[in-house]
């Protein structure tokens, strides 16, 4: 179904007696380049408006609209001289000292992550966030704040800088958070940080956010996520309240180190997915060897609701993505549930020994 075919973006709404369509149209034509592709998306967003305040409803309803608009706006405006770079979203609490060793692994995680071009985004405040900015760096930071009657601050690194984004809602900096993320660590914290972790685990596991490499750190000896783990393997996962797969989604490590060789691996082969008409690709950077072919056919068979794997090279009339023409294609008929299994299909895809030799 398309919005053409539902006549979605036709319909006529009427205040007294004006057009409101052409009211809105004629207003595009004036701030809209007649080739953009988003046309008549901004045309819906400026209907809705419209729609709203035919109804009028309560000025709270109307405030959350408004501030959701202004923050969603700015935010792609900044981000938007950030697009090319990939991005590490750190978790992890507030109230972490300086003095304490998982401060200081969150910023060796930082310069670990500068050191490979990618940029960190947190929350923008004190603890593991400061941490994490510290050891990156401004020009390798992204803050993300939320304004709060307590304890939250921009920290030293982005504060006043082009680099932070304030937001008044937890759901739209929540968005921004995993939008933007190639990857994410999650170091141990309060609330938040738990909330951000099953919210992460949430999205990927039933396939509304990318497949990213999610990576739990804490440090030697600690037992924050050990804990967190068996919780999910004996409540979750021997209740049937999650598949056991979905536990794949996740990896835990003991050092920055593991954390951004985790990242690394991720990354070695796969590139990105997307889903083309009714077939799921997975861009890859090397393409599998006849053997690894067989393999996957064999092993994850299970993903694919008919039919199997097809490995293909860019074509430009078919794929239309001149920025992905170095990329393979992956393509099959993901089953759209098991996301755990996805995972390990990642991981198989990444193996050296896989890879054509000549790629």
């Amino acid at each position: 179904m398309t919005f053409q075919d539902e006549n979605y973006l036709s319909r006529q709404y009427q205040v007294s007696s004006i057009d409101l369509d052409g009211k809105v149209d004629e207003l595009l034509k004036m701030a809209v380049p007649p080739t953009s592709a988003n046309l008549e998306l901004y045309r819906e967003m400026m209907l809705t408006v419209a729609r709203m305040a035919e109804t009028d409803r309560n000025r709270w309803d109307a405030k959350i609209m408004l501030q959701t608009l202004r923050e969603m706006e700015t935010s792609f405006g900044i981000l938007e001289r950030f697009k090319r770079r990939r991005k590490v979203t750190v978790f992890g609490s507030a109230r972490t000292e300086p003095e304490h060793p998982l401060y200081q692994q969150a910023k060796e995680l930082g310069e670990i992550l500068a050191r490979h071009n990618l940029m960190v985004i947190t929350g923008a405040g004190g603890g593991i966030m400061a941490a994490a900015h510290e050891g990156a760096g401004l020009e390798n930071s992204l803050g993300l704040n939320i304004a709060l009657p307590f304890e939250q601050g921009a920290n030293d690194t982005v504060n006043g800088s082009g680099n932070l984004l304030n937001f008044h809602f937890f759901f739209l900096r929540k968005l921004f958070f995993v939008k933007e993320a190639d990857a994410l660590v999650l170091c141990p914290g309060g609330f938040g940080t738990l909330d951000e972790a099953l919210e992460v685990l949430t999205l990927i596991q039933t396939g509304k956010s990318p497949l990213v490499p999610i990576v739990l750190m804490d440090q030697e000896g600690g037992t924050y996520w050990d804990k967190a783990l068996e919780f999910m393997r004996e409540e979750l996962a021997d209740k049937n309240y999650i598949l056991p797969s979905d536990l794949r989604l996740m990896r835990q490590v003991r050092t920055p180190q593991e954390a951004g060789l985790e990242i690394a691996r991720f990354y070695r082969s796969f590139h990105s997915t997307r889903w083309f008409k009714d077939m799921f690709v997975v861009r890859i950077n090397h393409p599998l060897n006849e053997q690894a072919l067989e393999t996957l056919h064999k092993e994850f068979a299970d993903l694919c609701v008919k039919g199997g794997f097809v490995q293909v090279p860019y074509c430009a009339q078919t794929h239309n993505e001149p920025e992905f023409c170095n990329q393979y294609r992956l393509e099959f008929a993901f089953n759209r549930r098991d996301h755990g299994r996805l995972r390990e299909l990642v991981d198989f895809i990444n193996l050296p020994q896989n890879w054509k030799s000549n790629s």
